[in-house]
């Protein structure tokens, strides 16, 4: 039986839950790699620091005593996606009709459970399970590998060493206090859980909404939903707003006004001719919105966000899976498929094709950083730049079309 909120919650300062894939959005900086000869040398240096963080000396020999570097998990960390993914081909590959029918059923399930917990926090009941969706598949995939180990291979690799040591010892904290198995499994990053937390995020919002005295987020739907909503309210998810929606935008539209960064209340974009995806006039005339085309002006439709899909980037720092997780959310909930139709034809850009555009746009006097094969703000706006000056559709965004201009300009 649930029976409330149960007063043991870490507050802190809110962080990316930082999942495979935030993990690699944060660009963090690479280091040497040590060998895995002297992996027990410093397992002894590591265990020193958690006895004197206050970690009892039998959790630490307990949980140290299985932990062993994974090679696999070191591969996983440096892989390096060959291809960007489309809109369309990251969105079908989320937001799959078994999804879609498994979601209404689990929300039809667990009804009396989500609306309590939605009522506490104040975020939708749809969210949540489309949430759990994408983080675990429901609860069936929660990560194959050992916790401790995955860790100590992240923080002894040293690439981000300083990032996972701090993950690591606040799981042997977390354990020393009984709320995680020292035998937890988790991804090959250290996320935990049907919510995939990270020790620390797992340390400051996992909540024992079920009051049995423990926060289990394997095994307790109470505590999985309620900890995600805790995380997601924290984040500042505003409980009277949805995320977004499909807009139709005007012809003519200053495609560079399609910016994270550009905000404007609901009216202004009205005034400016944007409507619903269906052409009707837009709700909520006061809210704060932006405009973002995922796909650029001709790969994907284009989206009106609120600050809710905001907060859902605090979860994880993509767009695409900010948009995946409202449009799951919204089809659970019972609503339809995009309305703009998919192109016939879609191209994903190599790496080493993003590395020429990058290249491209540095020789014609465009700021982008380093040509890395990333597509970050500083690329966005040296291509936006590149296509206002070259009077083509300022999207931002990376196409092969975009390189043919840009390699016959270099020609020229």
């Amino acid at each position: 039986m649930v029976k409330g909120l149960v007063p043991r919650v870490r507050v802190s300062a809110l962080q990316p839950l930082m999942l495979a894939g935030g993990l690699l959005a944060a660009g963090l900086v690479a280091g040497p790699a040590l060998g895995a000869d002297d992996f027990e040398r410093w397992l002894n240096g590591l265990k020193q620091e958690a006895l004197a963080a206050g970690v009892s000396e039998g959790t630490v020999d307990r949980a140290l005593a299985r932990a062993q570097p994974i090679p696999r998990v070191v591969q996983l960390d440096r892989r390096q996606p060959e291809f960007t993914r489309t809109f369309w081909r990251y969105i079908e590959g989320r937001v799959t009709p078994e999804r879609i029918r498994r979601g209404r059923q689990e929300l039809a399930a667990n009804k009396p459970l989500l609306d309590l917990v939605s009522r506490h926090y104040g975020v939708q009941p749809r969210i949540l399970v489309a949430l759990w969706a994408l983080e675990s598949n429901f609860g069936d995939n929660t990560g194959g590998f050992d916790a401790v180990s995955a860790l100590a291979t992240l923080a002894h690799d040293n690439r981000r060493g300083a990032f996972f040591r701090k993950e690591l010892l606040t799981l042997l904290k977390t354990m020393d206090e009984g709320d995680i198995r020292i035998d937890a499994m988790s991804s090959w990053a250290g996320a935990m859980g049907q919510p995939q937390f990270m020790p620390t995020t797992y340390e400051g919002y996992a909540v024992d909404f079920d009051g049995n005295g423990r926060r289990d987020l394997w095994n307790s739907l109470a505590d999985v939903f309620g900890s995600a909503a805790n995380y997601l309210k924290a984040a500042g998810w505003q409980p009277n707003q949805t995320w977004g929606r499909e807009v139709l935008l005007p012809p003519g539209f200053d495609h560079s006004l399609a910016e994270l960064d550009v905000k404007k209340p609901v009216s202004e974009w009205a005034a400016l001719g944007v409507r619903d995806a269906r052409g009707r006039p837009l709700p909520d005339p006061d809210v704060e919105a932006s405009i973002i085309l995922p796909g650029g002006v001709y790969g994907a439709p284009a989206f009106m966000i609120y600050p809710n899909f905001r907060t859902i980037m605090a979860w994880n720092r993509s767009i695409l899976y900010a948009i995946a997780v409202g449009h799951l959310a919204d089809r659970i909930a019972g609503g339809g498929p995009f309305v703009t139709p998919r192109p016939a034809r879609e191209e994903a850009l190599s790496t080493s094709q993003v590395k020429e555009i990058q290249s491209l746009l540095i020789s014609n006097g465009f700021e982008v950083g380093e040509a890395d094969g990333v597509v970050g703000p500083k690329t966005r706006g040296a291509i936006r730049a590149y296509q206002k000056s070259a009077r083509l559709p300022a999207d931002g965004f990376p196409t092969v079309a975009l390189l043919e201009n840009l390699r016959l300009t270099a020609r020229n």
